[in-house]
């Protein structure tokens, strides 16, 4: 089994690359899928509703968001109770597809969680700022949320150096994906 761990910047293209390298028949960790779930699991609730102070449990990801988006210490707050939460669920994902040849983790804070050396091979997906903002306005529309996101990571420079493999997304589909096929025959 190959543990590959992609990451990048926000909207660098990460959910793209995974998919390819998974083609449906390598088994896919998504971690912003994840978190999604999360927020929907008592556990999560009990103690976003805790920490942030909250006075009902309806809407709670756009009250944290709200929160975060006028203080951003509260970032590392959700951080500190949603990150071992993902790492149990990769943990368990691990073991359930452990007879697998490769399974691949879409993790965007690999590098800044510490988590490198969990993954034998990791792709960091690399894209143009401005790219990676007008990708992220298609989808939330938000660009101070952008900015507190975007600002939170390590810059692509520092990401690089702990990865094995760098993917440039500036360009076509049809390159991204020869690009890709590159890595894949190195693997």
């Amino acid at each position: 089994m190959i543990k590959i761990g992609i990451t990048g910047s926000l909207a660098s293209g990460k959910s793209t690359v995974a998919k390819i390298i998974s083609s449906g028949k390598y088994p896919l960790y998504n971690a912003d899928k994840a978190v999604k779930k999360i927020y929907q699991t008592n556990i999560f609730r009990a103690k976003a509703f805790k920490k942030f102070k909250l006075k009902n449990k309806k809407n709670i990801k756009n009250k944290i968001k709200k929160i975060i988006s006028s203080d951003k210490k509260f970032l590392k707050i959700l951080e500190k109770i949603i990150h071992p939460l993902v790492r149990e669920q990769i943990r368990k994902f691990t073991k359930k597809n452990s007879r697998k040849k490769f399974i691949i983790f879409e993790i965007p804070l690999l590098i800044e969680s510490k988590q490198m050396k969990n993954y034998d091979k990791i792709i960091f997906v690399n894209s143009r700022k401005d790219l990676r903002l007008k990708r992220y306005l298609k989808r939330a529309k938000n660009k101070r949320f952008f900015d507190l996101l975007n600002n939170r990571q390590l810059s692509p420079a520092k990401k690089i150096k702990f990865c094995d493999y760098v993917i440039n997304n500036n360009g076509s589909i049809k390159l991204l994906k020869k690009n890709i096929k590159n890595i894949m025959l190195k693997l």
